[in-house]
């Protein structure tokens, strides 16, 4: 090959791989990674999303796809990095290999779903490079707040814009009291939005920067202070307080679901250890007992000792429904009746049942032995315990606020979730737990939660971290907890702000249109 066509061959895969605004894009996209649980840079995620609005904006419809592709991809790959701890699924009878091949396609799969918003995002922004910088904002904010309550509908959802700031920047959580999580991802589109507006206007005239600049520090700060205030406001717990009773049993999947005796001895050391302590009711974890043991329970060690010992439990285990089995929290009263269940509502994909079964049942079954037919309980479903009513969540649910909204509304007072965190390390554990730290929040409940395998915790209606547990350690816990009905503006008008920003952004355009801008 000629020297010249080796050089130009050599350019063009140069240009091919060395993109600057796609890495730039992904790098970006990297860094708001590193602003949720574990690392907790919650304040890079005021920063990351500027270079993403300043690329889109620059870009054709083509390459604004890419771009927005890349961020997602830096974003939403490293955030959800702790599906990796899926593999091996040996235990489960997958070969290694199919077992990594596995893996790699739930984290692939639920990457590309959130990318999904950031591409649509990024369209629709792009479209908007004539408009005039202040409703451009408007319209970046507001939509992105409406795709991610668009999202939150569906069968995935993790990783929203909000949860980037739980546990570390408590104050600005607390704006979800007023509307929930999404029109938090507003205010923070919004700054980085002033910030991106700032450098394109700043790259001809610096001058004019500036005010996008002192409007960018004036939000940050001004939800800060609102954030702050509702965070400074005292509790006022006065409802007579409950001794709660928490077992982290610490056993793993591939050893419950074949071991029942060591399930049952694990959460009946437990529950008797807390009743000697003074427990009013023990809370256990998700799969506790992970088999049906409901229609014969006089058979089951753990429900005699509740009947002996008199102290209500809620017990983690298989509940039946309609021919199906459930993932369901059963609430046992102190004489072994069961006086409330909540059954699992948002399954997990590929986990708990088989999404598009006609299509993928087949494949599936052939990877996993384990029945992937699980129902989903009622999104109306409200817990009963001897205590009152309570706000029921297990496991994933804790992704999905209006869950919890809907239960406080209707008369619960305090939070209990239960999850199996198996086989998954401390990065989902502890973004599982900023889930928790927000639910608690926008509902003003205490919130007790019992993992099998950590984090297990108590958070206070603020948001702060009363106790939490060890990393795959087998512990008790008893804490004291106070029932609450104070009412957050959340819980009466639910995400009442979303839409209120869309209709505003609608208003602001048709006005500049027939203005003839």
């Amino acid at each position: 090959m000629p020297p010249t066509t080796t050089i130009k061959t050599t350019a063009l895969l140069s240009n091919l791989v060395i993109d600057q605004p796609l890495l730039i894009s992904l790098g970006s996209g990297i860094l708001m990674g590193l602003a949720p649980a574990p690392l907790n840079a919650w304040i890079l995620a005021w920063v990351a999303l500027a270079p993403l609005w300043l690329l889109t904006q620059r870009a054709n419809l083509r390459r604004g796809w890419l771009i927005a592709l890349c961020w997602s991809l830096g974003y939403h790959g490293l955030a959800l990095s702790w599906i990796r701890d899926l593999h091996p699924l040996t235990w489960m009878g997958v070969p290694w290999l199919a077992s990594l091949a596995v893996t790699g396609f739930c984290w692939a799969m639920i990457t590309l779903w959130g990318t999904g918003l950031v591409v649509i995002w990024a369209g629709v922004m792009r479209r908007s490079r004539a408009w005039p910088s202040g409703l451009r904002v408007l319209l970046g904010a507001s939509l992105w707040s409406g795709l991610e309550a668009l999202w939150n509908q569906g069968i995935l959802d993790w990783t929203s814009l909000a949860y980037t700031q739980s546990p570390a920047n408590l104050a600005v959580l607390h704006l979800g009291q007023i509307s929930g999580p999404f029109p938090i991802a507003a205010a923070m589109v919004a700054c980085n939005g002033l910030l991106a507006e700032a450098w394109m206007v700043g790259a001809e005239r610096p001058r004019q920067a500036q005010p996008y600049l002192a409007a960018a520090a004036g939000l940050l700060l001004l939800l800060h202070g609102i954030g702050f205030g509702l965070y400074s406001q005292p509790l006022q717990d006065s409802a007579q307080a409950i001794k709660i009773g928490i077992v982290q049993g610490n056993v793993p999947t591939r050893i419950k679901l074949f071991d029942q005796n060591l399930s049952i001895r694990s959460y009946l050391s437990g529950y008797e250890t807390l009743v000697a302590e003074g427990a009013a009711a023990v809370l256990t974890p998700e799969g506790a007992l992970p088999w049906l043991w409901i229609n014969r329970p006089a058979q089951n060690p753990l429900y005699k000792a509740i009947v002996q010992q008199g102290v209500p439990a809620w017990l983690g285990t298989v509940g039946l429904q309609q021919g199906k089995i459930t993932q369901t929290l059963f609430s046992l009263s102190g004489q072994g009746e069961v006086v409330g269940q909540y059954d699992k509502v948002k399954l997990v994909p590929l986990g708990e049942y088989i999404p598009f079964e006609p299509v993928l049942g087949r494949l599936i079954g052939r990877l996993s032995p384990v029945d992937l037919a699980m129902r989903p309980g009622r999104f109306d479903q409200q817990l009963q315990t001897p205590f009152g009513l309570a706000i029921a969540g297990i496991c994933y649910d804790s992704a999905f606020p209006e869950l919890f909204r809907r239960q406080a509304a209707a008369g619960g007072q305090f939070i209990l979730t239960a999850s199996n965190n198996d086989p998954y390390g401390r990065g989902l554990m502890a973004q599982h737990q900023a889930h928790d730290i927000m639910r608690a929040i926008e509902t003003s409940r205490w919130a007790v939660r019992a993992t099998n395998t950590g984090y297990s915790g108590v958070i206070d209606p603020h948001g702060r971290i009363q106790w939490r547990s060890g990393f795959r350690t087998t512990e008790t816990h008893l804490h004291q907890i106070y029932p609450r009905s104070a009412q957050t503006l959340y819980m009466r008008w639910g995400n009442w702000l979303t839409p209120l920003l869309l209709g505003l952004t609608l208003l602001g355009w048709l006005q500049w249109r027939w203005g003839g801008a």
